[in-house]
């Protein structure tokens, strides 16, 4: 079926409603694709009223279509918007979040501030799977819309250095005495640093095996910058499935240290921190800078990445995290509080003992925050909240709430966090007029 493309959707896919034939009248989503172009497509699955199509051929171009930069762009899972101009993911983007706010019943948007770096190698950690393809160790990813291994070449989004480490550990497999565990390793991570100067490295196994010591000190013969290296077990003993994965082997320094904007961050080894290694210290400015006050609560505050550079101007900063094993450790001093507990029941505690901050920063995870912490910062009614968000849908939900206990959408920024992918990440600066 020929389709004009009318915009693109939140995950990527190009959105048309044909007029005619089978699927006249239905919602089409065909990947790969760019407001007003014209093209063939082939449905691939029809579910009540939209029908998902694969593209056929581009029969007219938009002047926003390029080149893409990876050989493996449209098999590999990972990437969604390579065939698109670096502007117009940009432009993309926005119109997205603006149109998902707007469909929550959220109006008098403020104008929406994009903020963007450079667009290739800005990964600081990825993860791949390892696997013998034709009798070859071969590192890769997963196949787009499937569980299929597909062995990949290049990872242009990564930082040169976390390529360049895989392709130090595929070069171990060819020596025999490094065998025994990559014919083990099914999962392998690397992190590093903005300046990519220290690199931490993780496998994942489904056995035990001995000798990791000797792997991780053959590696930085080929990889001086590996200071760390982890092994985890995926699977229990036997064929049990655990529930998470089991720490069996350690090697070196247990995490490294990030420095964003002058302040040096402790992250351990498989701990979270915001994946831009060029955007980070963008980011951080945007939701600290020139608030200050007596009191702020940083939720969700993982490292503390937004609690350091809250301490600068305000007297006190408390930073809540679930698993703050970190945190606890390096969040110390005047001022200072970290607290090991989850945002809820952090705020049902400081509800009853009617704590109230100036601000208020939170940094959920993809499934946002949700009803009930809304509706407790509602009652806890701080001067300011920022939100910091990696999912427009949940963070409208959120929003929704937030307005309709009283508060007012100040502030609109897209962080472009994830060039040449659909996600994109948010902050939302929310006070009470």
């Amino acid at each position: 079926m020929k389709l004009r493309i009318e915009k693109v959707v939140y995950g990527g896919a190009g959105l048309a409603h044909p007029a005619e034939g089978e699927a006249a009248g239905r919602a089409v989503f065909v990947p790969f694709t760019l407001p007003g172009e014209l093209v063939e497509a082939s449905a691939t699955e029809g579910k009540g009223g939209f029908v998902n199509a694969e593209l056929v051929e581009v029969v007219e171009a938009s002047s926003d279509r390029g080149k893409p930069g990876c050989a493996h762009f449209g098999e590999c899972g990972g990437c969604h918007y390579q065939h698109a101009s670096y502007k117009a993911q940009l432009e993309i983007k926005t119109e997205i979040l603006r149109e998902t706010l707007e469909r929550a019943g959220l109006a008098e948007l403020p104008e929406i501030q994009v903020h963007a770096g450079e667009p290739w190698h800005y990964r600081n950690r990825i993860r791949l799977r390892v696997a013998k393809i034709d009798g070859v160790l071969r590192v890769g990813y997963l196949r787009r819309g499937s569980n299929d291994f597909l062995p990949i070449r290049m990872c242009p989004i990564a930082a040169p250095l976390l390529w360049r480490a895989a392709e130090a550990l595929l070069k171990l497999a060819e020596t025999s005495d490094a065998a025994q565990w990559m014919e083990k390793i099914t999962e392998v991570e690397f992190f590093t640093t903005q300046d990519e100067s220290t690199l931490q490295m993780t496998v994942f196994t489904q056995h035990r095996v001995a000798g990791f010591d000797a792997l991780c000190k053959r590696l930085q013969m080929l990889l001086p910058e590996l200071m760390g290296a982890g092994a985890s077990m995926l699977h229990a003993e036997g064929s049990r499935r655990a529930e998470r994965p089991q720490a069996i082997a350690d090697w070196g320094a247990e995490g490294l240290r990030y420095t964003v904007a002058d302040e040096k961050y402790w992250v351990s080894r498989g701990g979270f921190f915001q994946v831009n290694r060029f955007l980070v210290e963008e980011l951080v400015r945007i939701v600290a800078a020139g608030r200050r006050g007596a009191l702020a609560w940083d939720l969700y505050s993982g490292v503390g990445l937004f609690s350091r550079a809250l301490k600068t101007s305000f007297e006190e900063v408390v930073a809540v995290e679930a698993a703050a094993d970190d945190l606890v450790k390096t969040f110390k001093g005047n001022g200072r509080r970290a607290v090991a507990a989850t945002t809820v029941e952090f705020l049902r505690s400081a509800v009853v003992q009617r704590e109230r901050p100036e601000l208020v920063v939170m940094d959920p995870p993809r499934a946002g925050v949700g009803a009930e912490v809304c509706a407790l910062l509602g009652r806890v009614q701080a001067k300011e909240i920022v939100y910091v968000s990696c999912d427009p849908v949940t963070l409208a939900r959120d929003l929704k709430a937030l307005v309709d206990f009283g508060y007012r959408i100040n502030e609109l920024h897209m962080v472009d966090m994830f060039p040449q992918t659909f996600h994109q990440e948010t902050v939302v600066v929310l006070d009470r007029p």
